[in-house]
Formats: structure tokens, C-alpha cells, sequence
């Protein structure tokens, strides 16, 4: 792996300033670098897709674990000289990686076979539509292990009832089994972020029903969490047609209509949305 002197020396060959538009902020701590690896439980067989490899500190602690990792890097500089350090410090390896110059959020398609883990330090201003957008789209990948902002992480990991139980909460847990498994100082990053980080491990599962849209389930999750003090009564009428249908349906899902969203789990939800295209059959 690389060093931190090491890190910042590969910066100024390539004459690489962090900016905040790419959220670049670059772990020069090799010890987290490796916690990240062995919380993420990576095998020999896995295709891990790596988002924002930065300098390529974590890629060059997957390499040598995993069949194959693919690496989506925005900052062309960075994509262009990913492959140069690899093969500089891990030349066994460079075979096993593909870099793909492109927005994460814009990606559709990735070469090679299908991805089975998504391991990363994300860049905190996209992290949970990264997060949602690869679940959606990829899903061969059974597993993922991303550090991100505290904030986010302790709200993606949220359980119902909580004051940080929220959308992100809840679709995530369409996909996922969701754990917040460790915390991460701001020291290990340079720059220095003005927050901590959280690391947060997400284990695919099957949705909580197949017989109702995840595009529906989610429209009412946004619609409830839209008007979050409201009742659901209130804060889904506008979804729902009228406050009368939207407390049809809650009622028929078993549902307080006085409820607010922020109390109800993706069961839940999923038995709204179901209810609500029953009556509309």
C-alpha cells in the first residue's frame, strides 16, 4: 500500500489538488486501509467495483484479495494514472484491474463480469445516491462496503422510530440488510475533512415483496418522509389522490392513519403501496 508520504508525493507528480466538486479526500492511513478490506470480506472470487479510488490506496489492498476489481474514477488525472501506480507498486496484479473514466452516477455498464461486491471511500456529496444506483442496477452485487460521512452512515443504518429514520433508511433497506460497523476519525484523511466518517456494511436480500413495484414502494416513501411532521393521512394524500384514498389504504395495509412515516418499516411501506394499487384495479 501506499504511505501517507508516499500519497502526498504522487499528489504533487501529478499535480493533484483535492477540490471539493469531486469530494476528494484521500485516507493515508494504511491501518484503516486495511480495516476496510478485512470488514468488507472479500474472497478470491469476487469482482469488486471500486468508486472513487482516489490515489489508489484501497485498490492496491484489494488487488491481491479479490479476482478482479474495477475502478469508476471521475478525475480524469486520476483515472490516467491509476494504472501506472499499480503496476509501480503491484505489477502482479495489474492484470486484475479495469478503470472505467466516468461520473459513478452516470454508469450503466461496467466490462468484464458481473460485479459481486462494491468496496469504497465515498465521496461525501454523492454517497447515497452511489449507494442506491448500484443496488438498483447491479444486482449481482451481494455485498458493500462503503465509508462515508458519519451523518449519512448512522442515517442509512437508521431503524424505524429514530429522529434520523428517513428515505435513505428505507430504501436501503429495500435492498439490504444495513449495519453501521465501525466509525472512522477525520485524521486519516487528507485533507482534513471538517467531519468523521462511518463505515457502513450493506448484505443484499431479497426485497420485502415481488408483487408490488419497488418503483411504487419508493414514491410513497418519498411522498410520507416529504411532509415528515405530518400524519400519513395528510402527508400521503397528494400520492395517494386524496386524504380519504391515502387513509383507504393505510387502513387496509394496517396502518394508524395517524402514523407518521417515520415509524413505519419498508414492510410496511411495500403493504401501503400494495394496498393502494388494489383499490386502483
Amino acid at each position: 500500500m501506499l504511505s501517507a508520504r508516499e500519497i502526498r508525493a504522487r499528489a504533487a507528480e501529478l499535480d493533484i489538488r483535492p477540490t471539493k466538486q469531486w469530494g476528494q479526500n484521500f485516507v493515508v492511513d494504511a491501518n484503516t486501509v486495511e480495516r476496510i478490506v478485512r470488514l468488507a470480506e472479500v474472497h478470491e472470487d469476487d469482482v469488486v467495483v471500486e468508486v472513487g479510488p482516489g490515489l489508489g490506496s484501497l485498490t492496491l489492498a484489494l488487488l491481491p484479495r479479490v479476482a478482479r476489481v474495477v475502478a469508476i474514477e471521475v478525475d480524469p488525472v486520476l483515472a490516467a494514472a491509476l494504472p501506472d501506480t499499480v503496476a509501480d507498486q503491484a505489477p502482479a496484479y495489474r492484470s486484475r484491474l479495469d478503470v472505467v473514466h466516468q461520473d459513478a452516477l452516470t454508469v450503466t455498464t461496467l466490462p468484464g463480469p458481473d460485479p459481486t461486491a462494491l468496496v469504497a471511500n465515498l465521496p461525501y456529496n454523492v454517497s447515497v445516491p452511489v449507494v442506491l444506483r448500484f443496488l438498483e442496477r447491479f444486482p449481482g452485487i451481494r455485498t458493500m462496503l462503503v465509508m462515508v460521512q458519519l451523518e449519512v452512515a448512522h442515517r442509512l443504518a437508521a431503524s424505524p422510530g429514530t429522529k434520523i429514520y428517513g428515505v435513505p433508511s428505507v430504501k436501503a433497506a429495500w435492498y439490504a440488510d444495513v449495519r453501521l460497523v465501525g466509525t472512522v476519525p477525520r485524521t486519516v484523511f487528507w485533507p482534513v475533512p471538517n467531519v468523521d466518517s462511518g463505515l457502513v456494511r450493506l448484505d443484499r436480500r431479497e426485497p420485502p415483496a415481488h408483487d408490488v413495484g419497488r418503483e411504487a414502494v419508493f414514491a410513497c416513501v418519498d411522498a410520507a418522509f416529504a411532509q415528515r411532521r405530518k400524519t400519513l393521512r395528510a402527508a400521503l394524500a397528494g400520492w395517494a389522490g386524496s386524504p380519504a384514498a391515502a387513509e383507504e389504504a393505510l387502513r387496509a395495509a394496517g396502518i394508524d392513519p395517524r402514523t407518521r412515516g417515520e415509524q413505519l418499516t419498508v414492510g410496511e411501506f411495500t403493504a401501503v403501496a400494495r394496498a393502494r394499487e388494489q383499490s386502483q384495479r
